[in-house]
């Protein structure tokens, strides 16, 4: 069945991970992604391993699916070509620096000439205002700008990155929501329009309870290791062969606890008498169930608690979850076919319709391996037309 963005065409001018994880998106719900990479070099994240059968394995989580196409925007002949796709497209998006595109002549304004109706989409580091705007970004450069970095990790030691790429990420799908929302508007106005957003933007608004705290009472948020800053307990826990999670966040939570391990006495202690009380003493509380914990194994524990229908979870690894029996069953996993590199297991799209669902396309697509197919299909360009371009270096099949 098609998924519920089918007929959609994406000009993806992307690279690295913030706005290809965005057209990613889209390609996995169904829209066609053609994606544009530079001629004999494509995209960075297609050098990052490790590798199966010579293929990326980050290059893949991102780029499943979509259609590659290798054109040189620096000669006139590969910007004109650019141009042409961009006026049969739905949606265009890029993640270059602010006023790169615009020096070649394919930023929004020069696009719109050709399509009025296109979604132009961009996503920078720092936006294409103030005064940071031309500042080199990458993750870990945000992480540690928006102030992720100074909450994340155990208190009195160095600042950590969060273990995954948030900045980038988050980043991705808030461009994907604003793509979204741009098409909506279309559909009532029948006008395009521009939409941009940054790394360090979403970056803040995905810090939110951090952020609110500051703002509205100057409070500076400090690293607290897998703590709650406003409820207790609520954090990682030592048992005896590994960790747990708990999470006490209701009063009625706190007391069957207490009762279930057998000391009640402990839920009416003053110290912990209720949710401020708690977090006062966190530190006293922590030592307390940590040493409770401590006597039984995780899966125990687990058990036990989630019999009484206490928040509880073990701390997995990835090879943990992601051979869960709830996650197989879940369909979270999914298989994706490619002639190089076999089937690859990749994380699934975790949408679900119920109508128009959406699924992994096969493929892992090679630098410029759909140049002839999306220029002749798409542009209507003969085999002589595309031979010229190729000796000229516009494009590379």
């Amino acid at each position: 069945m098609p998924g519920p963005l089918d007929g959609l065409f994406v000009l993806d001018l992307t690279w690295a991970l913030a706005g290809p994880y965005a057209s990613m998106i889209l390609g996995d719900l169904g829209a066609r992604v053609i994606k544009v990479e530079k001629p004999g070099e494509g995209d960075p994240s297609r050098v990052f391993g490790p590798f199966v059968n010579g293929v990326s394995s980050y290059f893949a989580s991102i780029s499943r699916g979509k259609k590659s196409v290798a054109i040189d925007f620096k000669t006139s002949a590969g910007r004109e070509l650019i141009k042409k796709l961009a006026a049969k497209a739905d949606v265009l998006v890029e993640n270059f620096r602010p006023g790169s595109l615009e020096k070649l002549g394919l930023d929004y304004p020069s696009i719109r000439e050709v399509n009025p109706k296109i979604i132009y989409a961009s996503c920078s580091g720092f936006g294409s205002s103030g005064r940071y705007r031309d500042k080199a970004s990458m993750d870990v450069i945000v992480q540690g700008m928006a102030g992720t970095m100074s909450i994340t990790g155990e208190p009195g030691q160095a600042p950590a990155r969060v273990g995954f790429s948030v900045g980038d990420i988050g980043a991705g799908l808030y461009l994907t929501i604003g793509i979204l929302t741009a098409l909506y508007q279309r559909q009532l106005s029948g006008q395009g329009q521009c939409l941009e957003t940054c790394l360090l933007d979403t970056q803040l608004a995905l810090l939110e309870n951090a952020a609110a705290r500051f703002l509205l009472t100057g409070e500076n948020p400090e690293p607290m290791g897998s703590r709650h800053p406003l409820i207790t307990p609520f954090q990682a826990f030592k048992t005896k062969d590994g960790h747990m999670v708990l999470a006490l966040a209701t009063q009625k939570h706190w007391q069957l606890f207490w009762e279930k391990v057998g000391q009640p006495e402990l839920a009416k202690e003053e110290r912990f008498v209720d949710n401020d009380a708690r977090c006062k003493h966190h530190a006293e509380l922590e030592a307390i169930i940590n040493n409770l914990t401590c006597t039984r194994t995780t899966k125990e524990w687990v058990a036990e608690l989630e019999e009484a229908g206490l928040p509880c979870a073990p701390v997995n690894t990835m090879a943990d979850i992601l051979t869960d029996p709830h996650v197989t069953e879940r369909g979270i996993v999914a298989e994706v076919k490619d002639k190089r590199a076999g089937t690859l297991r990749l994380i699934n799209n975790p949408l679900r319709f119920s109508r128009t669902p959406g699924r992994l396309k096969d493929g892992i697509p090679a630098l410029g391996e759909h140049t002839e197919e999306v220029l002749k299909d798409i542009l209507g360009l003969s085999n002589m037309e595309i031979e010229h371009l190729a000796k000229t270096g516009a494009i590379a099949k």
